[in-house]
């Protein structure tokens, strides 16, 4: 995968980031719509491709809990994998304790299957999968993130007044920054949406390198967890064998129009700017 030509390895990282405005914040009604689609879709779903069954961990997204990333698990299921709940209750942050019970879950499960663990989170849990894998790349096979705050930018979301009030921390503090910031240590996939009303788009961007990537869906925020799209794709790099990552390839007509480089500009920009 060849680097940005961007100067900056992550658009938008050295200058401050707005959070999405209240027009994209209102389109998050749509949810509801990739919610109800999950049903719909579920006979396409069931043939989307299929791995070795290696264990995978799910986190949630900030005050959200186990409850809805239940159809990811379910669909994870499906495909024959082992998809394992964070059981930490509702996210309220990087707390000393959460942080100690997601490098706890990671040893166990590995050690259980005697296998690398995948790991996947939406939103805050994404951030925190990015944080896990730089913390113990060698228990960790890939990271998946959808919707995730991986730049630091403290106040480039909707939802930082929240987290400052349920997490006990600043949005800008330091060790926060040093947990998230960093290139990818294991193969890393961005999902991400222009139209994301809660984290500004750039925030999402993985750091480039040959293990990373950032691919772009339609979706919102809130739905992104459900939404089949991003379930497909979330297979495709779920079912690639350890140790042979490659970037996703759009090179076939309906993946070149559902997954969208995010470099490339788009009218949805102009929403998003």
């Amino acid at each position: 995968m060849k680097p940005s030509t961007s100067p900056s390895r992550r658009p938008g990282m050295h200058e401050p980031l707005k959070s999405p405005s209240a027009l994209l914040m209102a389109m998050e009604g749509r949810a509801m719509f990739e919610w109800a689609s999950y049903a719909l879709t579920w006979p396409w779903l069931r043939s989307a491709p299929r791995g070795d069954g290696h264990p995978i961990i799910v986190l949630p997204g900030l005050c959200a809990g186990d409850t809805t990333t239940i159809p990811l698990r379910r669909f994870l299921s499906h495909l024959g994998y082992e998809p394992y709940p964070w059981q930490q209750g509702l996210n309220f942050g990087p707390r000393d304790h959460v942080i100690k019970g997601m490098v706890d879950q990671v040893r166990a499960v590995q050690k259980k299957h005697k296998q690398k663990v995948s790991i996947i989170g939406w939103s805050l849990g994404g951030a925190m999968a990015n944080a896990l894998a730089l913390r113990m790349p060698e228990r960790v096979r890939q990271v998946i993130t959808l919707g995730s705050p991986l730049t630091g930018h403290p106040k480039g979301t909707n939802a930082w007044r929240v987290f400052e009030m349920v997490s006990g921390f600043r949005s800008d503090d330091k060790r926060l920054m040093e947990l998230v910031n960093g290139e990818p240590s294991v193969p890393t996939t961005s999902i991400m949406s222009k139209t994301d009303g809660v984290v500004n788009w750039r925030m999402s961007l993985a750091e480039v390198s040959h293990i990373s990537e950032n691919i772009e869906v339609s979706a919102t925020h809130l739905g992104m967890g459900a939404n089949p799209a991003v379930l497909w794709v979330i297979a495709d790099r779920l079912a690639q064998l350890e140790g042979q990552w490659k970037p996703f390839q759009r090179s076939a007509l309906w993946h070149s129009l559902i997954y969208r480089d995010p470099h490339r500009f788009r009218l949805a920009n102009l929403l998003a700017p």
